[in-house]
């Protein structure tokens, strides 16, 4: 596959640092997903190494990696990872927000792929959500839901910002009237009391 290079991916910031990863519990439950993975780039040559050595402990050694290439501006046929070299695959067909790797020990791992550019509080729903055992959401389906859930957050940030322009914030608090003692015998007329007529004075 012949593509072009992504010349804005910060390759600065990937070196030595830990896959941000979030794998669903051991569990007889088995959901569509094992996890999500939340890369700072997409390039799959950064990338893979640290999300491979992540998955070691609990899968095993990582051989082959399959991807949809229209999410990833390079797609490498081989990737140098600790202590071996990682076979990645495309398939077009593939849920293009979702990753598969097979290791010869433990089987496959589909993982949910968080775009790089997405907000911490969006990354951070879609990565529980994606570990829930026994899920029958897709990737395709819960970056869906995700957008949904932006959207309507967005719209009622917007319009909240509408009405408080339009001077519909809410009143300042008011204090609470003091109470003035009632003078059961004679009422207070400006700043004197007189006598009803009829009453006698006591």
């Amino acid at each position: 596959m012949t593509t072009t290079p992504d010349r804005t991916a910060n390759r600065a910031l990937t070196p030595g640092l830990p896959a941000r990863l979030s794998l669903t519990p051991k569990t007889t439950l088995a959901g569509r997903l094992d996890g999500a993975w939340w890369p700072r780039s997409r390039d799959l040559t950064a990338e893979l190494p640290a999300l491979a050595d992540a998955l070691e402990e609990r899968w095993g050694r990582i051989t082959r990696v399959l991807v949809n290439p229209g999410h990833w501006p390079v797609v490498p046929h081989k990737v140098a990872v600790t202590g071996h070299v990682l076979h990645v695959g495309w398939f077009t067909e593939q849920d293009p927000d979702k990753v598969i790797l097979l290791s010869y020990t433990t089987g496959r791992c589909d993982l949910l792929v968080i775009p790089p550019e997405t907000e911490p509080a969006s990354a951070a729903r879609l990565m529980t959500a994606a570990a829930l055992p026994g899920s029958i959401l897709t990737a395709g389906s819960l970056m869906s839901g995700e957008a949904a859930t932006g959207r309507r957050k967005r719209e009622a940030r917007s319009s909240e910002d509408a009405w408080e322009s339009e001077g519909g914030a809410a009143p300042a608090p008011q204090p609470h009237p003091v109470a003035h003692p009632v003078v059961a015998a004679h009422p207070v007329v400006g700043a004197r009391m007189i006598p009803l007529p009829g009453r006698t004075g006591r």
